[in-house]
């Protein structure tokens, strides 16, 4: 006898729903989703990008994946953290500016609440070896996570021995010769814009994210949905936004110039996180050897084991690993007082979030001012050349930083002190864990903590 059940149809209730798209999103809906987005954002950008094409594409149908991935591309060409930016874009589309920035402003608050109190707990407890021996752990796994970035980029950039080359003299020019990364990233870029015109195959991005996907049903904001008039480009609007975006980013400058003085650390801070804000080209592993150059070179706002204990905690806290800034800003505001010696919290604190605000303003900016021009320009987005450039130089400026964490953490009194075996041992247990079993990142951290704890309480 056959079955009874129905095969589902177009004309079924379950192949109906799917084909007819979801109903329009209320604005608190939204911010209900973001901010839970916001707190489960771990993973990094590839892994934050997978939990919002998830949520987004597949199970709420809130933009088709071709929407998706155009946004996506734009994002990928722009400096700062692609995952933040891509939240923006989706938030601004669905609701307007006060959508983006809500989007963009929640998918990294709650990362600057935790990092401000782990922050704390670090500076403050940091001596109690319970707490040392988790950090002792923890930084050779941050060793293998650098080397593991640098390959995973390499693997997508390194297409020819063009880019292999660019590598290779990235590595060199900050090794041998200490040149900014600035500089590297301007000759990049210039290599690809010039490079491109004679050779134009050598410089082509290739991949992305994947081929778009069908069978998610229909989407809200669709491949064929028209642009909301909000969304449309004109000039005033573009002159507005790049004027209101000038404007805060004047307004707290001057506000930090008349309260602290041009050579205060606050005000040093968000010049310098300024900066930064605009070379985070290739994630934030990228911008990291120009932050340590600024932070602890230039200005000494914390040593280079800190350093590396702040990026441990950036990897064990969802949102942006940029974010490892605020850990930046803290220490350094900790440490130089700038709120006075009986007010080291609130220093701390107040240096984070001015971190956070110049890191961050630019990426709002970018998207509120061009995301008009990418929604007109479906499949056509190009200038991806100097990209692809810049992107190779990366893998050798990010090699350099791998080398540089290793020395730290092998040789933690310099190379005259003694080598710490047992260091290096954790390191190449936790590269193997990455290169051979793809062992996630916060099982990576807690094992290795685990093992530095050990470590500690065995000596």
């Amino acid at each position: 006898m056959s079955s009874m059940t129905p095969t589902p149809t177009l004309e079924t209730p379950t192949a109906a729903a799917a084909a007819a798209p979801p109903s329009p999103i209320g604005f608190a809906e939204a911010v209900r989703f973001w901010l839970k987005l916001g707190f489960i954002s771990f993973g990094g950008p590839a892994g934050q990008i997978a939990i919002m094409h998830s949520e987004l594409v597949e199970r709420r149908r809130w933009i088709s994946e071709q929407r998706f991935l155009h946004a996506l591309n734009y994002c990928m060409l722009l400096p700062g953290p692609e995952a933040q930016q891509l939240a923006t874009y989706i938030g601004w589309l669905m609701h307007r500016t006060a959508g983006g920035i809500v989007a963009g402003a929640l998918f990294v608050l709650p990362s600057l609440f935790i990092l401000i109190a782990l922050s704390w707990i670090y500076l403050r407890f940091g001596d109690v070896p319970a707490v040392a021996g988790i950090f002792y752990g923890i930084k050779p796994a941050v060793t293998a996570l650098v080397l593991h970035a640098a390959h995973r980029i390499g693997t997508r950039a390194l297409k020819n021995r063009w880019m292999w080359g660019i590598a290779a003299a990235a590595f060199v020019a900050i090794f041998a010769f200490d040149t900014p990364f600035p500089a590297i990233v301007l000759a990049a870029g210039l290599i690809g814009h010039f490079g491109a015109r004679r050779w134009p195959q050598v410089f082509a991005l290739g991949g992305g994210h994947g081929s778009a996907k069908a069978g998610y049903g229909a989407a809200l904001i669709d491949d064929h949905t028209p642009t909301p008039p909000h969304a449309r480009f004109s000039r005033a609007r573009l002159a507005r936004v790049l004027g209101i975006g000038l404007g805060l980013w004047g307004v707290a400058m001057a506000a930090l110039i008349a309260s602290q003085g041009w050579d205060a650390t606050l005000t040093q801070m968000g010049w310098f996180f300024t900066k930064a804000a605009l070379l985070t080209f290739g994630g934030a592993y990228a911008v990291l050897p120009y932050v340590y150059q600024g932070a602890v070179e230039t200005h000494q706002w914390l040593s280079g084991p800190q350093m590396i204990d702040g990026l441990a905690l950036g990897e064990t806290t969802p949102g942006p690993l940029i974010m490892v800034v605020a850990f930046v800003g803290f220490v350094g505001g900790w440490l130089k007082q700038v709120a006075g010696p009986d007010a080291l919290f609130l220093g701390g604190a107040l240096a984070a979030s001015v971190v956070t605000f110049f890191t961050f303003l630019p990426s709002f900016v970018f998207i509120l001012a061009g995301g008009p021009l990418v929604e007109a320009t479906h499949g056509k987005l190009g200038f991806t050349a100097p990209l692809s450039a810049i992107t190779a130089a990366v893998v050798g400026v990010i090699l350099n930083l791998a080398l540089f964490f290793a020395w730290h953490v092998w040789w933690p009194k310099g190379f005259g002190g003694g080598f710490d075996a047992v260091s290096a041992a954790i390191t190449v247990v936790a590269a193997l864990a990455l290169f051979r079993f793809k062992l996630g990142v916060l099982p990576l951290l807690a094992g290795s903590a685990a093992a530095g704890l050990a470590v500690t309480f065995l000596r």
